[in-house]
């Protein structure tokens, strides 16, 4: 389910768009009026291995079904946006070899959406996708350039300069989970890609719960030392709330390696607002730990910046959850039509 209130036709301020959020597990469908309000919802399995075009012809009809219920005339939907994981070639409107989704490989995947669905489908990356929800509607509303850093098995992102979101000439802006922290031979690797030193390596929830690993095996006194094999990010924060030391300066250590990759990244592009989603946020902001682990990035990144750009640069956790990926991908939609009119 959403976690957006629904907005009533009588209430929604017309023209309406479909965003499309595919996920490993489950493709999340919303229809969203040009406020960014959430009219309906629906999510259906993704079912990677039927491959991508049983999965669009089943999100084309969900999505569908999804307007019909609602009352909302067809002919007032404007465009659609779909966001997927993985590498693509977003002009060409195609998947190229997205690591998660094996037999998705090569695929036309915009031409066959739009075949299926019978609007104009605009294209993202999935990470991209959840930054422009931010960026639109939520934590970044306010804000004209920001940086969102997506926390979960890998470490996504998507930047947006002055309202526009950087795509890339291959397709690959805003991964910033693959900027370079660690330049050395021995640097740990991450698992997308294999890319040696890169921040999803040191602060993925795989990375953290590989370094765990290690310093559990090793002998680090800890309430988990009975899951040395097992231990998981989710299991550290649970420990470090249960008061575990040795947990705390794990999600520590996550903060200085996520404030050295968000320090490069404000140096270059300055835009006053980093913001932190994905799954492993550590509790958020309604934990202790989360705080600690948010006001940890802060007090590391102003050691490492210059005292002006630390002042005016916000560092916060993201405000959409689950939600942001399909809020995005209609918000791309819009703005796509809008830079058309």
């Amino acid at each position: 389910m959403t976690s957006q209130p629904l907005t009533s036709p009588e209430q929604a301020a017309p023209p309406f768009w479909i965003g499309i959020d595919v996920g490993g597990t489950s493709m999340k469908i919303g229809l969203v009026d040009d406020q960014g309000n959430t009219l309906g919802f629906v999510a259906i399995p993704t079912e990677e291995p039927k491959g991508p075009e049983d999965a669009m012809r089943r999100a084309a009809n969900a999505a569908k079904a999804l307007v019909a219920k609602t009352g909302i005339r067809p002919d007032r939907i404007e465009q659609v946006g779909l966001g997927t994981p993985g590498s693509q070639d977003i002009p060409k409107g195609m998947l190229i070899e997205p690591p998660n989704h094996p037999h998705w490989h090569h695929f036309p995947i915009v031409r066959c959406l739009e075949d299926q669905i019978g609007y104009e489908v605009s294209y993202a990356n999935d990470a991209n996708a959840a930054a422009f929800g931010e960026f639109w509607v939520g934590t970044g509303k306010v804000h004209s350039s920001m940086i969102l850093l997506t926390l979960g098995t890998g470490v996504g992102g998507g930047i947006i300069i002055h309202n526009q979101l950087v795509v890339g000439h291959n397709s690959f802006g805003g991964e910033c989970g693959h900027i370079v922290i660690d330049p050395s031979p021995t640097a740990r690797l991450c698992a997308w890609g294999g890319g040696r030193g890169h921040l999803e390596a040191y602060a993925s929830a795989t990375a953290v719960a590989l370094r765990a690993k290690e310093q559990l095996a090793a002998g680090a006194a800890s309430s988990l030392a009975n899951e040395a094999s097992t231990v998981t990010s989710k299991r550290i924060y649970e420990a470090a709330l249960a008061g575990d030391a040795w947990s705390m300066k794990i999600i520590e250590e996550t903060a200085d390696y996520l404030a050295v990759g968000i320090t490069t990244m404000v140096h270059m592009i300055d835009p006053g607002l980093v913001v932190l989603g994905g799954a492993m946020n550590f509790g958020g902001a309604h934990s202790p730990v989360g705080r600690h682990f948010l006001e940890r990035i802060r007090n590391s990144f102003r050691n490492r910046s210059f005292d002006y750009v630390a002042r005016g640069t916000t560092i916060d956790f993201a405000s959409l959850g689950g939600d942001a990926g399909y809020l995005g991908a209609a918000g791309i939609a819009r703005m796509e039509y809008q830079n058309k009119q």
